[in-house]
C-alpha cells in the first residue's frame, strides 16, 4: 500500500503543479461536497493543497468549473490506492 501523505504532480499544458495530499484534506473535500455544491470544494482542495509558490499560477486556470472538476478528479484518482475489489453476487434463497 502506498503512503497516505503524498506529493502528486499534475502537468497542465507546459506547467507542473505539485499538490500535497493527506487523508485529512481528502476527507475535508468529501465532507464539503454535496449534490448542490461540488465546484467550490474541488476548488478549495486544489488551492489548499498546491504548493504555495504555485498558487498564483494555478488560480487563473481554475476560472472554468469544468477544469476545476477535471483537475480535482485527476488528483483524487492518482491519490487513490490501487486495491482489488470484487463484488460478489448474493444468492437469493427462496423459501417454500
Amino acid at each position: 500500500m502506498t503512503d497516505v501523505n503524498r506529493d502528486i504532480t499534475l502537468e497542465i499544458g507546459d506547467q507542473e503543479f505539485t499538490f500535497q495530499m493527506t487523508p485529512q484534506v481528502v476527507t475535508k473535500y468529501f465532507n464539503a461536497t454535496t449534490q448542490a455544491n461540488k465546484v467550490a470544494p474541488a476548488n478549495n482542495l486544489l488551492m489548499g493543497t498546491v504548493k504555495q509558490e504555485e498558487r498564483a499560477t494555478l488560480k487563473p486556470l481554475l476560472a472554468n468549473p469544468v477544469t476545476v472538476m477535471e483537475l480535482a478528479g485527476a488528483l483524487l484518482e492518482e491519490y487513490s490506492p490501487d486495491i482489488d475489489i470484487i463484488v460478489k453476487k448474493s444468492s437469493a434463497t427462496l423459501k417454500a
